[in-house]
C-alpha cells in the first residue's frame, strides 16, 4: 500500500486533529469491505481531511468540461417539468441550469445560499428509506456517486454506498426521464477517502437493464474531452486508455 501525506495549505492542528477520524474510518470501511466482498479493491491513500466541514460545492479537475456539456443537453432538451441535481457542483454545473431554469439540489451538506432558481434539500443519498419515487423527470449526479459512503464529506460509511445511491436515484426518475451522469473511470479501485474509480464495463453492468445509452463522452487523463465516443468492447475493455479520466453518460430510464 501506497502511503503519502501532504498537508500543504492545511494548518498542522488541523491535521492533528482530523487525521485519528480518518483512520478511525478507514479501519471501519475496511471492515465492511471484508463482509461485502471486495468489489472495489484498496489503492493508495487519499486523504481529504477538511471537505466535512464546508458547505457543498467544490472545484475540482474534470468539473469545467463536463459541468458545460452536460448543461448544454439539458437546455437543448425540451423542458423538463422538474430537474434535480445530486451533489454536483454549486459553482459550475448547478450555477449553468440555474442560469436558465429551476433546478432542485439535494445534497448530504447544508447549503445556506439563497440563489435564484436553486432549490436545496438536504438529503443522504446512501439512506435506505429514501422517499423520493417517480419525484422527477430528469436528474443530474455530475462527479458524486464516487464519495457516496465513504465519509469525506460527513456522510455514513457505507461501502456499499454507491450502489444504494444508483437504486435511489433510479426510483427518483420516471420512465422515460433522463439521466446525466459521471463518475471517475479507470482500472477500478478505491483511493480512501477521496473516491472511488470505476471501470467502463462495471458502470455498463449498473445500467443494464435500467436505462437506454444515449450518448457517451468522456474525458482523457489529458483532460480532453472526446465527446460521442463508441462503447465498443475494446475500448471499454481498457477504460478507454483512462487511469483517472470521466466518463459522462445521457440516460434514459426504461
Amino acid at each position: 500500500m501506497h502511503f503519502s501525506i501532504s498537508v500543504k495549505g492545511m494548518p498542522f492542528f488541523v491535521f492533528l486533529k482530523k487525521f485519528p477520524t480518518f483512520l478511525r474510518e478507514y479501519a471501519e470501511i475496511r471492515r465492511q469491505a471484508e463482509k461485502s466482498g471486495d468489489d472495489f479493491p484498496f489503492a493508495k491513500l487519499y486523504p481529504c481531511l477538511e471537505e466535512r466541514d464546508e458547505e457543498s460545492g467544490v472545484v475540482a479537475e474534470h468539473y469545467f468540461l463536463q459541468d458545460l456539456l452536460v448543461a448544454q443537453k439539458i437546455f437543448q432538451m425540451n423542458s423538463p417539468s422538474r430537474h434535480v441535481d445530486i451533489g454536483s457542483r454549486i459553482d459550475g454545473f448547478v450555477g449553468h441550469v440555474a442560469s436558465f431554469r429551476e433546478v432542485e439540489v439535494f445534497d448530504v451538506r447544508g447549503q445556506n445560499l439563497d440563489i435564484a432558481n436553486i432549490r436545496f434539500t438536504r438529503a443522504d443519498l446512501t439512506a435506505e428509506d429514501f422517499s423520493f419515487v417517480d419525484y422527477c423527470d430528469s436528474l443530474s449526479c455530475l462527479h458524486a456517486m464516487e464519495h457516496f459512503g465513504l465519509g469525506r464529506y460527513g456522510d455514513r460509511l457505507n461501502y456499499r454506498g454507491h450502489l444504494v445511491g444508483w437504486d435511489n436515484m433510479f426510483r427518483m426518475l420516471k420512465p422515460g426521464g433522463k439521466l446525466y451522469f459521471s463518475v471517475p473511470i479507470g482500472k477500478q479501485r478505491i483511493e480512501f477517502n477521496a473516491h472511488r474509480v470505476f471501470s467502463v464495463a462495471y458502470l455498463l453492468s449498473l445500467m443494464e437493464g435500467r436505462y437506454d445509452i444515449d450518448s457517451f463522452s468522456y474525458i482523457n487523463n489529458e483532460n480532453r474531452l472526446i465527446t460521442n465516443a463508441v462503447l465498443d468492447e475494446r475500448s471499454v475493455g481498457n477504460n478507454f486508455g483512462c487511469h483517472y479520466g470521466c466518463g459522462i453518460f445521457e440516460l434514459t430510464k426504461r
